[in-house]
């Protein structure tokens, strides 16, 4: 017989990174654990920050029964004239039959004691509890934690968690918390409990308490919004693929969002201010008319009718960001590129300081600049004394050694 099942794993808000650096893992160990059980059925998997889901929308709910074949002692020691032996009457009960009830087949060119005999499959009631435990211990996502006083290990706690097949609730313990009938919809709309009848009824009250929980949706809706901002501000917005599955991951209900920031950060080169914004904030850089533009997207996973606080509020960030970085960028141009200063610092152990790494790099450019001279000439359209004369100023560490006296 096959019915609906839902299994969801509610946690507290998953880290980004190491939830997607196993992202494909997941639905494949929960297969290897059907596979094991022989309760091989069709399922999606779906995730937000808050919570893991199986649904199998059709789920056998007893194993097959099958067949297993049992192999004993050559007949010539298991009877002997006639009469069993030991050997003989240990195979028997091991099989849980008499003597006479078993079988000899040739193998290995020998003939042994054989029995066999038809196993009825277990109910899957009987063995999710220890399948759902099974594949949260093999989910691997690099550092675990621990919580309350128990001894569990996990990326992050487990506070709820719901077993439903075919409408019927289990209230397996699975890490320290019994499996109930209620799950949590998105923090801003509400904390409280959302008590479910079966595994269809789940998804819609999912929807109607602000989570998208199919990640596939929220990428698209982000996607959209995308879109519509680009039409409406005139702008182009970098869809940084890696920083958008980031996004996807740690929202249950994305909204895009533009802020800005002061232009006089615009004198900090694009990479610094790219990095400061999709590193540390998860923003995504804007262009306009082709040029870098000083605003930035931020997808917020807020659930409100006014997101003027949430983009003032990811404006100061930056700010705080963007304010660090110029003071550094500014006094690293006072000090200049003196390769002088490396001396002290260490490299790696047994290949000196970071000065004696440039040293090498130099020689290393030395050597291909005379053996692709003329290549190296055309190309740039330097003489070879000029390029020569810009070698020389990086050996001395002077500071505009990108163009020739």
């Amino acid at each position: 017989m096959l019915k609906p099942l839902l299994i969801e794993i509610g946690v507290e808000e998953l880290p980004a990174k190491p939830l997607l650096k196993e992202l494909l893992n997941i639905p494949k160990k929960w297969e290897k654990i059907l596979e094991e059980n022989s309760l091989v059925c069709e399922f999606d998997f779906f995730y937000t920050p808050r919570r893991l889901v199986l649904w199998h929308p059709k789920f056998l709910t007893k194993q097959p029964d099958f067949e297993e074949e049992f192999f004993g002692a050559p007949i010539d020691i298991a009877f002997v004239d006639n009469k069993p032996t030991k050997a003989a009457l240990s195979f028997a009960k091991k099989c849980g039959v008499d003597v006479k009830d078993l079988a000899c087949i040739k193998r290995s060119n020998r003939e042994v004691l054989y029995y066999k005999k038809r196993v009825k499959g277990k109910e899957s009631k009987d063995l999710l509890q220890s399948m759902i435990i099974k594949w949260l211990k093999i989910l691997d996502f690099g550092k675990s934690m621990r919580w309350d006083s128990l001894n569990y290990e996990f990326i992050r706690p487990i506070r709820w968690a719901v077993v439903n097949l075919g409408n019927t609730f289990f209230d397996y313990e699975i890490y320290g918390i019994k499996a109930s009938n209620f799950t949590y919809g998105h923090r801003s709309v509400t904390n409280q409990k959302l008590f479910i009848k079966g595994a269809k009824e789940y998804f819609d009250i999912l929807s109607k308490n602000g989570v998208i929980l199919y990640q596939d949706e929220r990428y698209k809706k982000i996607l959209d919004e995308f879109k519509s901002l680009e039409k409406k501000d005139d702008i182009k917005i970098e869809k940084d693929s890696e920083l958008l599955d980031e996004v996807v991951a740690i929202t249950e209900y994305p909204t895009v969002l533009r802020g800005e920031f002061d232009k006089k950060f615009l004198e900090l080169p694009l990479e610094v201010i790219i990095t400061s914004m999709k590193e540390h904030q998860r923003y995504f850089a804007v262009f306009k008319n082709k040029d870098f533009n000083n605003s930035f997207i931020v997808v917020s996973n807020a659930k409100t009718d006014d997101f003027s606080y949430v983009i003032k509020g990811n404006e100061r960030v930056l700010k705080a960001r963007l304010s660090d970085a110029l003071f550094f960028w500014e006094n690293d141009l006072k000090k200049g590129l003196d390769i002088e200063g490396l001396r002290d610092v260490e490299f790696m152990d047994g290949l000196g300081s970071l000065f004696d790494k440039e040293i090498r790099e130099l020689k290393v450019a030395l050597t291909l600049f005379e053996e692709y001279k003329e290549l190296i000439v055309s190309e740039l359209s330097l003489s070879s004394g000029e390029i020569r004369a810009l070698i020389e100023r990086a050996k001395r560490g002077e500071g505009d050694y990108c163009t020739p006296d």
